[in-house]
């Protein structure tokens, strides 16, 4: 497997992070000198214990001063001061992506501090699990999964960053910012907060009701437990950074359920089951995807 960037450089070691260094080592190629950093020490400490990088560093000037591809596997709300703290270690025709659920924030935050002999381009794996942390990554996180690359047009330079993604078992797609929030929105932002929602519900409830819905949980409210233990910071900053996308599916969301609150108490039946019917049929493209 060749990788066209020599020198890789993670920042933030959760489980996107780390999962990148495991797949990257996976490869076998001896080739690729590799740098890692977190602000947190004890999670440089672990990665390097799990012996899946070249050089942890503890400075993230030295992490980044080297590297022909700088990955930012970090909380969409730090990617500002973050671009604006490695700006004058880049080196000359790195190219810089991350990994950020939002775009046009992350666009907006990254794009100012970026040197004009670096490139900068935008990406978004549609990868993860419901647990956070260095211990949470694993090599076959990508694999099969969409890795979205934001660019208006394909380059030199998207091309090199699509064929490492591919190299790291994913399929890429080239799409815009704005198409992105929007379908990242309703596909995965609005599921969270849904999740969030009726978990919160349940443990606003009194204690006595509150304990059965924890021991009779049937397999719809586990899903949504999963959903709603993901990494706090991170759907915070989520939330913040694409609330225009967000906030425009979910009034789109609650007029659907408006919608089926009027036919549930008006016994249509006829209606909820073509309803269902239709929303069934999704599941099965999803499945014929590839993408359970």
């Amino acid at each position: 497997m060749e990788f066209d960037f020599k020198k890789i450089s993670v920042i933030g070691l959760g489980l996107i992070g780390t999962s990148i260094l495991h797949a990257i080592n996976a490869s076998k190629n001896t080739k690729i000198i590799t740098y890692a950093y977190d602000i947190n020490s004890k999670h440089r400490d672990i990665v390097s214990e799990m012996g899946i990088v070249t050089f942890v560093c503890d400075d993230i000037h030295k992490a980044v001063q080297d590297a022909d591809l700088v990955i930012l596997a970090i909380p969409v709300g730090t990617m500002k001061s973050v671009a604006s703290l490695i700006s004058p270690s880049l080196k000359k025709n790195a190219v810089i992506t991350d990994t950020g659920s939002t775009k046009s924030s992350v666009i907006n935050d990254i794009n100012p501090y970026i040197p004009k002999n670096v490139n900068f381009i935008p990406s978004h794996p549609l990868a993860g699990t419901e647990y956070s942390g260095p211990e949470a990554g694993f090599s076959t996180l990508f694999q099969n999964r969409y890795w979205l690359i934001i660019s208006n047009k394909e380059t030199e330079q998207t091309k090199k960053l699509a064929k490492f993604f591919e190299n790291l078992g994913s399929i890429v797609e080239i799409v815009s910012a704005k198409y992105h929030d929007k379908i990242l929105a309703i596909t995965s932002h609005l599921p969270h907060l849904i999740a969030y929602t009726i978990v919160g519900t349940a443990s606003d409830l009194e204690a006595d009701l509150k304990n059965d819905v924890i021991k009779f949980s049937a397999s719809g409210f586990r899903d949504f437990t999963r959903l709603a233990s993901s990494d706090p910071i991170m759907w915070r900053d989520i939330f913040l950074n694409n609330s225009d996308a967000v906030l425009e599916m979910l009034q789109r969301f609650n007029e659907d359920l408006s919608d089926l609150q009027k036919a549930i108490r008006k016994n249509q039946g006829e209606k909820l089951h073509a309803f269902f019917s239709r929303t069934r049929s999704i599941r099965k493209k999803i499945i014929d995807a590839g993408q359970i």
